[in-house]
Order: C-alpha cells, then structure tokens, then sequence
C-alpha cells in the first residue's frame, strides 16, 4: 500500500511516551500511513522493541532512524522528512495523541481542497499527572478557541498551532525549505509563519481530533518543552523577530520602524495617562461619598 501520510515522531529516552504515541498512530482509520521513528541520542535498543512488539501490519510501516547524540527537535525533524516520501506529512511529538480518525478526515480534506498547503485541527489540550505507574488527564480545554480560523496576523504575536494538530503537503518543505535547524525551540512557529506567508489556512472541523498533552510541574524526560523551556522560547522569539526586521530595514530602511516605534509609545503613555485620570477621578468620587457619609453617621449619632 503506497502511504498517503508520513508520520515523524522526535523521541529520547520515554518509552512510555512512545508507547502510546504508536497506538495513536496505529489506532488510526486511515492505514495508508508511514511512520519514521527518531531517536534523538537515547537508547536505540529500547525504540527497535517497541516496535518490534506491533502487529505484523503495523511493524512493516514503521522504522527507526538513530542517532548517536543528542542533535536537537528541528534536526530530527528534518531527518525524519528525509526519510519519508509520502505526499503529506505531520510531525506526532511522542507524549501527544490523536482522534483515530484525524489522518483520514485530514488527508479527506486535503483531497478535497487542491489550493491549500495543508489543514490544521482545532486542538485540545490534556492537563495530566504521573498517578503511580499511569498517566492520568486531569483537565482539559481548547487552545485558542476564539480564532476562527488560524490566520498570519494572529501567529505573528504567538504560535497559534502546535505540530500534533498540522497536517500538510511534503511540497510546502520544497517551496519554502525544511524547518530551520539553527533553533534549539519555536521551530514550529518559524516555519508556520512562512507557510501563512505563503498563503491561507482552515480548521478542519469545530471540534479538535489533536490532543496536546501537557503536565505541570514534571521535569527531565517527563517535561514539556513549552514549560520547561520557557527562557529559550523567548530568547528565540525575540532573534526570529529581529532577524526578520533586520530583512525589512535592509530593503525598506528605518523610516516607517522608527516611525511606528514612537507612534505606538505615545499611544501607550496616552493610554496609560486616561486610566491614571479616570482612577483619579474615581478616588475623588469615592472620597465625596466617604466624606458624605461620615457626616450622615455622626448626624444620627447624635
């Protein structure tokens, strides 16, 4: 069977993880699929059982790559597009889970709608905690769900969609190159930012078929890079944003930068001073009816 989506799963060291992740994956209707595990510096022995333990029909549409060292998210990103040839693709982070039916409903939708560079599912986020030897989901909700649809103008601000829930052509990395393997995080986001760039996107549906799992408080293998790389994805957001206003001052010049600069302070520091105002106003307020009422008390105390 010729796969129709290729699957890349990053993995170091969290077997259960990945355990799960491979029955989110083979649990999907859609069997037209490739999986390529990457195993970025952990124990290359404990990945081939995993997968040596699936069924037959499973085992022969996944396989490893391996890597000695630690080479970072975005290097065995690109290492796992390389190894795969499907037309769509989709990154399955290992601690995160789909809707059995997300690849066939994505791929249907892709079918469907030949002008999009691929489609992004509503996502849900599941808070969970370590209970003795299971993970239990304690709470769940949304992401981002006033946007109606996810757009460049809100994603320039933050990432609006995470890996788990963005399925999309192979021919997007040809347009506009893989994912950029110089940032240790928020790779995802550069490269969602070029494919809005590029052009519009869609939910796949109101309800979300991604399932973005996070755990507060775990650290060390059981982190989430969000949480426990939170220095990093500001220290990187903030040299993505200049490197790309360093592009616009070399063809366009600092004019309209500088311009907007002060035309923004002003307006905070106008902003700023009417609440200041109205607060004092208030106080005042507040203070005429103190003193009002002081007065009314001690008339009737008479």
């Amino acid at each position: 069977m010729t796969p129709r989506v290729a699957v890349v799963v990053r993995t170091k060291d969290r077997p259960d993880f990945l355990r799960r992740a491979l029955r989110s994956i083979t649990g999907q209707t859609l069997t037209a699929w490739e999986a390529v595990i990457v195993n970025d510096g952990g124990d290359p022995a404990v990945v081939d059982a995993l997968i040596a333990a699936l069924p037959d029909e499973h085992r022969a549409r996944v396989r490893a790559v391996h890597s000695e060292t630690s080479r970072g998210r975005w290097v065995s990103a690109n290492a796992g597009v390389l190894a795969t040839s499907a037309p769509l693709l989709v990154l399955h982070d290992d601690d995160d889970t789909w809707h059995p039916e997300f690849l066939e409903r994505a791929s249907a939708y892709l079918d469907a709608h030949p002008e999009r560079g691929g489609v992004v599912s509503r996502i849900e986020i599941v808070w969970e905690e370590q209970q003795g030897d299971r993970l239990v989901a304690v709470r769940r909700e949304v992401f981002q769900p006033q946007l109606a649809v996810p757009t460049l103008a809100d994603t320039l601000l933050f990432n609006r969609y995470v890996p788990i829930g963005f399925v999309y052509r192979r021919s997007l990395h040809e347009e506009l190159g893989l994912y950029d393997d110089r940032l240790p995080v928020v790779g995802d986001w550069d490269f969602n930012l070029r494919v809005l760039a590029r052009g519009p996107l869609e939910y796949l549906a109101d309800e979300p078929y991604a399932y973005w799992h996070q755990r507060t408080g775990a650290d060390g293998a059981a982190g989430n890079s969000v949480i426990e790389s939170r220095g990093d994805h500001e220290k990187h957001d903030a040299l993505i944003r200049d490197e790309a206003l360093r592009a616009y001052v070399d063809e366009h010049g600092l004019g309209l930068v500088l311009y907007l600069t002060k035309f923004i302070d002003r307006r905070f520091v106008e902003v700023e001073n009417g609440i200041r105002d109205e607060v004092r106003r208030e106080v005042g307020r507040l203070n005429v009816l103190q003193r009002g009422y002081d007065k009314v008390r001690r008339r009737l105390a008479r």
